[in-house]
């Protein structure tokens, strides 16, 4: 099968084609024929040599997809042969085939093509684990989200106004279109230098109840002052670095909460816990239409290097999605 390999690490002209050997189910697995997969900033830095995958994870990029089932392992019984699924990877998304467990898949929406499926399953599941689990936000508290018209972060902007938070979303200038379309009660520019003045009167000066945070060290120190009393800050990237001073006495006074989150290394049973959750308390809304992906760019598998150029850049408002094949 065709997949994209890495000739070693370095920037985009490392990617290319190659023909390797296609996988096959195990117990409990599907094969799919994959469709269409999305890119992360995790694919970047594996890329780059910065991530390697987990034991036992191919090293193919991709960390979601969307496709026709192909076959399926033993014991498996979710779907049957020809059922368009979703899935959350731990790799291997970037070519025309992969395997995953069958409570990781989730079926697609009829409403939704195999470009904005591939589109789901990490932006929402990071999203809806960052809000749901570790930040608990609840109707009537405030949200910021932090590069709000990236993927994870438009999710984020959706979930949040479907929870009935007031939600704040951040990012560059040209963005805050995008982010105001999303349904955020504020658009903030990053570079405003009155941005925790800002955060704090749009909420009577309470500060925000949660951040997700995709930015971490560089904006620490202005993020835990818009965090109102017993405020969690949910960070999910590192865009900024990753060593910065923390004021302890803030978190003392303030009952101030820090979470990390990452899904690529949690185990299976963890990830079918977290598909379990979603679809029982948000794939309604994704089906209905009161939740959906933003896809900026598509790109056909054959120009990846291209693809994540445009993401390296910082060019995209939404999700890049790969096509992998066409399908209806």
């Amino acid at each position: 099968m065709k997949a994209v390999v890495c000739s070693g690490s370095g920037g985009p002209e490392v990617l290319g084609l190659a023909d390797i050997a296609a996988p096959e189910p195990g117990p409990h697995e599907l094969l799919i024929d994959v469709r269409a997969t999305a890119l992360n900033r995790a694919d970047l830095l594996q890329r780059r040599g910065l991530y390697p995958p987990p034991p036992g994870v191919t090293a193919t990029l991709g960390l979601e997809c969307s496709g026709v089932v192909a076959a399926i392992g033993p014991g498996a019984s979710r779907f049957r042969v020809g059922a368009r699924v979703m899935a959350l990877l731990g790799g291997g998304g970037y070519a025309e085939q992969v395997v995953v467990h069958q409570d990781i898949a989730m079926p697609i929406p009829d409403r939704l093509s195999f470009e904005e499926a591939a589109a789901v399953p990490e932006a929402f599941l990071t999203a809806s684990e960052a809000l749901l689990s570790e930040a608990e936000l609840h109707a009537g508290q405030a949200l910021l989200v932090t590069a709000a018209a990236s993927g994870v972060g438009s999710a984020a902007v959706q979930i949040g106004k479907l929870r009935g938070a007031f939600v704040i979303g951040s990012a560059s200038a040209e963005k805050l279109g995008a982010v105001s379309a999303l349904g955020a009660d504020l658009a903030l520019g990053r570079e405003r230098p009155d941005f925790v003045d800002a955060v704090r009167t749009a909420t009577q000066e309470r500060g925000v109840d949660a951040i997700v945070d995709f930015v971490g060290a560089s904006a620490l120190e202005r993020h835990q002052r818009c965090l109102a009393q017993r405020g969690r800050l949910i960070l999910v990237g590192l865009l900024g670095g990753a060593a910065a001073p923390l004021d302890l006495g803030l978190v003392l006074r303030l009952r101030q909460q820090l979470r990390g989150l990452v899904m690529r290394t949690r185990s299976t049973p963890e990830k079918i816990e977290l598909v379990e959750r979603f679809e029982r308390e948000l794939w309604p809304a994704l089906d209905a239409g009161r939740l959906s992906p933003k896809l900026d760019r598509i790109f056909p598998l054959a120009e990846v290097a291209a693809a994540h150029d445009w993401m390296e850049h910082n060019r995209n408002a939404g999700k890049i999605v790969l096509r992998v094949a066409a399908g209806a």
